[in-house]
């Protein structure tokens, strides 16, 4: 019943974020660009004048510390939003990287502005889309404070499977487009920690690595990694 509901649920987010991104281009005039692993689609400090959607690949948001230090504060997948966070200010306030071969579609947010007052269907599709972030914002900050490590480690890939799962895409083999250490960065743990709960869940048979690279991951079903999550929950109350 459960993996019945989950695989609803992730039907339901795929027909929605493929109606989403239609109605963008059908509405919108739209500035596409690709984007190459380990480029920015813009830098903190940039002015806000575009919004962007990922349309196929994998971002990250990177804030920078003063010395340098760099914190990864968010991932976003096709379909999802960049740069509302620059809203308020008018300029960006993190980098967003692309993880992987990226396509974004790009809009003025001006010209934003003006089609959501003249077409609240597509403003309500903008407020959807800044609801979910808050609740991603939310979500992952339930994990960072409440999961033990090896939990944490396995609520980061269910999530990755899920959002892959989301966009009509196969989650049994997954490739990472982070290190362990760009993992333990976003989940506020060592790299060490990072790599002792994969080994874990390898030793579990939650997950399988593959022999083809060390980012490369086999899931034989993600809801072992969610009964994980859920035992390290009732472990860290108790």
């Amino acid at each position: 019943m459960l993996q019945q509901t989950a695989t609803t649920r992730q039907t339901a987010a795929a027909e929605r974020i493929g109606r989403s991104l239609e109605s963008l281009q059908q509405q919108l005039p739209l500035t596409r660009r690709v984007v190459r692993a380990g480029e920015a689609v813009y830098r903190a400090g940039d002015m806000l004048n575009c919004l962007h959607i990922v349309h196929f690949g994998c971002v990250k948001a990177v804030n920078v510390a003063a010395d340098g230090r760099e914190q990864v504060v968010g991932l976003h997948f096709k379909g999802d939003w960049l740069g509302f966070d620059g809203i308020d200010s008018g300029q960006q306030t993190c980098d967003a990287i692309a993880m992987d071969l990226t396509e974004v579609w790009s809009i003025r947010y001006s010209t934003l502005l003006k089609a959501c007052a003249e077409e609240p269907s597509l403003m309500a599709l903008v407020h959807a889309a800044m609801s979910r972030e808050i609740c991603r914002d939310r979500d992952s900050m339930l994990s960072l404070c409440t999961l033990p490590a090896d939990a944490r480690v396995a609520d980061f890939l269910r999530a990755w499977a899920d959002a892959l799962a989301e966009r009509g895409l196969r989650t049994d083999q997954i490739t990472i487009h982070m290190t362990r250490a760009e993992i333990g960065n976003y989940l506020g743990m060592k790299l060490e920690t990072v790599s002792r709960a994969l080994a874990r869940l390898a030793r579990e048979n939650v997950i399988a690595f593959s022999r083809t690279g060390r980012r490369d991951l086999h899931i034989p079903d993600v809801g072992a990694l969610t009964a994980f999550v859920q035992r390290g929950c009732l472990n860290g109350a108790n």
